[in-house]
């Protein structure tokens, strides 16, 4: 199974980082960096298949396709920006890991807004102001 394969290169870079870290640190770094580039490259292909199923029930559910996008660019962006917050938290820079993570969660409220619009249009529409 798979989740071995995953589970054991874990084990094994924590391994090499802890024994890395006091003598070596940008190297156990860099193990770590490498590792977590690994599971990125290695659960790809499992993300491109839930993509297409959400894209393909969307069409099936007569849903614009601007929202379906948008909603994964949304969470594709909260991923990244916690991977990203996480790497720089296991450099030991926690107040550059919290800037990063306002900065995601900045770019899904602009990515939000059209949704937000469409949503009171369409409330609006259904219980018009008089």
């Amino acid at each position: 199974m798979e989740i071995f394969e995953v589970i054991s290169v874990g084990i094994i870079a924590s391994v090499l980082f802890l024994l890395l870290k006091d003598k070596q640190p940008s190297i156990a770094f860099l193990v770590i960096v490498l590792t977590v580039l690994y599971f990125f490259i290695f659960v790809i292909q499992y993300v491109q298949e839930i993509l297409q199923l959400i894209t393909y029930l969307g069409e099936q559910a007569n849903i614009n396709e601007i929202y379906i996008k948008t909603i994964l660019q949304i969470i594709g962006i909260s991923y990244i920006t916690e991977i990203g917050a996480n790497i720089v938290k296991d450099a030991g820079l926690e107040s550059i890991a919290v800037k990063i993570e306002m900065i995601g969660k900045v770019f899904i409220l602009i990515l939000a807004i059209p949704i937000f619009k469409s949503l009171i249009e369409t409330i609006i529409n259904i219980f018009p102001i008089t």
